[in-house]
């Protein structure tokens, strides 16, 4: 589905993220687990299997002091280097997948794996999770958020 073939609601919610009147919230544990199409494996199980890797050959060849090492610093790097790059990435391909199409939107948010967030301009907060109405919730939302038409 194209986005001239997406439902006005879809369109506009596309227009409000976009000048980041609404925030997106997608839960990333069941989006970044087999079997979801945002899922890579290779993201998850290759760079833990080296660190596993390294360690186990550190004990084996020199001391369990280094294995040990190479463990702690291998779990400091996933936790901080990795894990945060695998997160936004998880998060972009879900928010690709789910404004594609009024379909993966509505399937995903009958799941729970989806929110929206828009703080409105009298400073009023506004959420909407599984179960609210997504369409509603943008239909509610005041036409003063919609941005400005581009030329």
């Amino acid at each position: 589905m194209s986005a001239a073939q997406a439902g006005p609601e879809l369109q506009r919610l596309r227009e409000l993220l976009d000048a980041g009147q609404v925030k997106l919230g997608v839960h990333i544990r069941p989006m970044n687990s087999p079997g979801s199409p945002v899922y890579r494996a290779q993201e998850n199980v290759l760079p833990a299997g080296a660190v596993l890797v390294a360690s186990f050959a550190a004990t084996a060849l020199v001391h369990f002091y280094l294995g040990a090492a190479v463990l702690a610093v291998g779990c400091w790097w996933w936790l901080m280097k990795q894990q945060p790059r695998v997160r936004d990435a998880v998060f972009d391909r879900t928010a690709a997948l789910v404004l594609s199409a009024d379909a993966h939107f509505d399937f995903w948010w009958s799941r729970g794996v989806l929110s929206l967030y828009a703080r409105l301009p009298d400073g009023e907060e506004r959420a909407a999770t599984r179960r609210d109405d997504w369409r509603g919730f943008i239909r509610a939302l005041p036409e003063s958020l919609d941005p400005l038409p581009k030329d």
